[in-house]
């Protein structure tokens, strides 16, 4: 098997529209919870999101990329051409076909899709669309037009398990270059789901926060007032490289993954098992593919939405997974922050993992005041302020409707 190591990142957030930024409001706690702008939210139950801010297409896609392309592909090519340019490959150096792109998304095109259907109703429902209304619109897209803007011609997908999609497009990846079917992987993920349809719909679920004269303390992981996830949009990208290959060209070499899994719940639609048992596996799965133990765990990325009974089963499973010994480990939620970005949640997770392990520097969980008592008061959870700490290894977890179960694993090199 092959070693595989991360050489660049890129990220656009809604507390940061590149990775320094990013890290840097992570670690000062900064939120990017506000009123919807997007649309008129004054109907709908939850009035808030974390949007991104200050982003504008035209500074980097031509006209013609903007046309063919929802938001959540523009996302994409925006926060891949950050990680290329990090990663400092030359790309005429390798064969297209050692390059490939396997990316994660949960929803695709939703905002592409809400357009064309309320312009079809206008029109007297005359069938009028637009040619690129389905190409648009397939979650696929994205993957697709990253090869397409970079040349890349390897193998060629997008991982979608909803919000455990960046997850399981992150493992694919590590597996394909540890197979030593690629030489190069661009991974990550993107979502744009902040249309009425999706505030709509999660909303009628019951799923959002409603904390609508406060949106910024909303997202309150593990409180025992917390009421739902704040919905967030944005991507994060990764560039995976075959440790040789990497060495060799003597490239920057932010961490390792050594270790993945995904598990099933088969319990649910959208709620987790009650007492983890599937995220007990991926996190057991994982250790044991990277050959270390709870003790070596430095650091987890809980998935952590901030909803009352995901954010209790995931901390249960965490109990069982360290046998309720948490000597060297500490753990945050930064979606405390970011707000819950859906299928690119992995992702940009994954860039704070990894930033941790390059910094030592564990972000913080914000707005969490008092910690609802079914959450045992063992775990060290980091509350308030970014705290010190050497991160050897750090764990990522996402969990997605239909009981999808991620868990990546990052070291030092």
């Amino acid at each position: 098997m092959k070693r595989v190591v991360i050489t660049g990142l890129g990220a656009l957030t809604p507390i940061g529209n590149s990775v320094n930024e990013f890290w840097e409001s992570a670690i000062k706690g900064k939120t990017g919870a506000s009123k919807i702008t997007k649309f008129n939210p004054s109907l709908f139950k939850t009035t808030f999101a974390s949007e991104i801010k200050n982003f504008t297409p035209e500074s980097y896609l031509d006209r013609n990329e903007i046309k063919r392309s929802d938001p959540f592909t523009q996302y994409a090519l925006y926060s891949v051409t950050e990680a290329f340019t990090d990663s400092g490959i030359d790309m005429e150096s390798l064969s297209p076909f050692d390059i490939g792109v396997i990316w994660g998304c949960g929803q695709g095109g939703m905002q592409t899709f809400e357009d064309e259907v309320k312009n079809f109703t206008k029109g007297g429902m005359n069938p009028r669309f637009n040619p690129f209304f389905i190409p648009k619109m397939l979650v696929n897209m994205a993957s697709g037009m990253i090869a397409m803007k970079f040349g890349l011609m390897g193998i060629n997908y997008t991982a979608v398990s909803a919000c455990a999609s960046s997850n399981s497009a992150i493992m694919d990846a590590f597996n394909y270059i540890r197979l030593d079917k690629a030489k190069v992987m661009v991974t990550g993920g993107s979502e744009a789901p902040i249309t009425e349809a999706s505030i709509g719909g999660f909303g009628s679920m019951k799923a959002l926060s409603k904390q609508n004269d406060d949106p910024q303390h909303a997202s309150r992981p593990f409180d025992v007032e917390r009421d739902g996830f704040v919905m967030g949009e944005g991507a994060g990208a990764l560039i995976l490289e075959e440790y040789e290959h990497a060495k060799k060209r003597g490239a920057k070499i932010y961490a390792e993954i050594v270790g993945a899994a995904m598990t099933d719940d088969a319990y649910h639609i959208s709620a987790t098992h009650p007492e983890g048992i599937g995220a007990i596996k991926a996190m057991q799965l994982a250790m044991e593919e990277a050959h270390l133990n709870p003790d070596q765990i430095n650091y987890l990325n809980a998935h952590a939405t901030s909803t009352p009974v995901g954010d209790i089963s995931e901390m249960k499973a965490v109990v069982k997974t360290f046998n309720n010994k948490f000597n060297n480990l500490k753990i945050s939620a930064t979606k405390s922050m970011t707000g819950h970005l859906m299928g690119a949640a992995g992702a940009i997770e994954a860039i704070l993992a990894i930033k941790a392990i390059q910094n030592n520097i564990i972000p913080p969980t914000i707005n969490t005041i008092n910690i609802d008592p079914e959450i045992p008061s063992s775990l060290p959870i980091v509350l308030g302020d970014a705290i010190d700490g050497k991160i050897n290894v750090a764990m990522s977890n996402t969990f997605g409707f239909g009981g999808h179960n991620g868990t990546v694993i990052f070291k030092t090199v």
